[in-house]
């Protein structure tokens, strides 16, 4: 694990911390899972990749305890089962453990059978990390879509109490829901939903949960849409990679210009982005902020 980096220079001015909670999470998978490079990595060829994620992580985590703050970790089985003492490590620094399946197939080309097998693979890796029951799931790729809705069901079976999958947004050829709520809400009795954060802007909604898209757009901008999602009532729903602080990840060759730009664009900038973001803004992890363990929002 790498040492603490250098202070940042994104930092807002005279920024007050809102009074709406918000959430943060981390996507725990790394550089070769990504969905962004699958035509130029096969699943088969991460076990040949170079494991980086372990640094990555332990910039993130640097900042989480200077700025005192929890997240929650969406678990790739994949990950939990080659490095299982980093999940641990996680959970034992007080952040949740929760679930990003064991594959990283998007739900998208699963059928329901083969997506309990994989979200039972990986919780069979990793429930012996944390320290908690998990109760929190997040599709790789925010596969949750209109198609898959089936999902929610499978989730429920398997005692999971939220997911954090759905994108309310219809632009993206990938993922998303553009009919769905912007808040908080349930699926069904049990399950509530999770979305990610987006701000509502001249009748548009505009992403602004992380991502990429906190890499793309100037941290003025993304603050100033954070800021709207609290001042319109919301927590905001934060999302980050290890790999989005790893400016020195293997290049790959072979992708489009687009993504190209989608994985590499600002990876040099996050680091500091992610700092002056935790500065700017009070996140607790989504299992204290749904009050999991204690009432629930109705």
């Amino acid at each position: 694990m790498v040492g603490p980096l250098p202070e940042t220079s994104e930092r807002g001015v005279g920024t007050v911390q809102p009074a709406v909670p918000n959430a943060m999470s981390i996507d725990l998978e790394d550089w070769f899972c990504v969905s962004n490079l699958s035509h130029v990595i096969k699943p088969d060829d991460w076990v040949h990749c170079e494991l980086r994620i372990a640094e990555g992580t332990s910039r993130i985590l640097h900042l989480l305890e200077k700025h005192n703050t929890e997240a929650t970790f969406f678990v790739l089985g994949w990950i939990a089962e080659r490095l299982p003492n980093l999940v641990r490590e996680i959970a034992e620094r007080g952040h949740e453990i929760a679930s990003h399946g064991y594959s990283h197939r998007p739900l998208t080309t699963m059928t329901p059978a083969e997506f309990e097998e994989d979200l039972q693979r990986a919780l069979e890796v990793t429930c012996p990390c944390a320290c908690e029951d998990i109760m929190g799931f997040r599709a790789p790729s925010f596969s949750i879509t209109q198609g898959t809705r089936w999902a929610v069901d499978v989730l429920t079976n398997n005692g999971f109490r939220y997911d954090s999958s759905i994108y309310p947004i219809g632009f993206h050829p990938d993922y998303g829901i553009p009919t769905a709520p912007l808040s908080i809400h349930r699926l069904n009795g049990s399950m509530l939903e999770v979305p990610l954060s987006c701000a509502e802007l001249f009748g548009r909604r505009i992403p602004c949960s992380g991502g990429g898209y906190f890499r793309m757009y100037p941290y003025r901008l993304t603050r100033y849409l954070l800021k709207r999602c609290n001042r319109q009532g919301r927590p905001v729903v934060f999302y980050l990679h290890p790999w989005e602080v790893d400016p020195h990840q293997p290049r790959m060759h072979g992708l489009s210009p687009l993504k190209r730009f989608r994985h590499y664009h600002n990876l040099h900038k996050t680091l500091d982005r992610f700092a002056s973001l935790l500065h700017d803004f009070s996140f607790t992890s989504i299992r204290k902020l749904l009050r999991i363990g204690g009432g629930l929002p109705s």
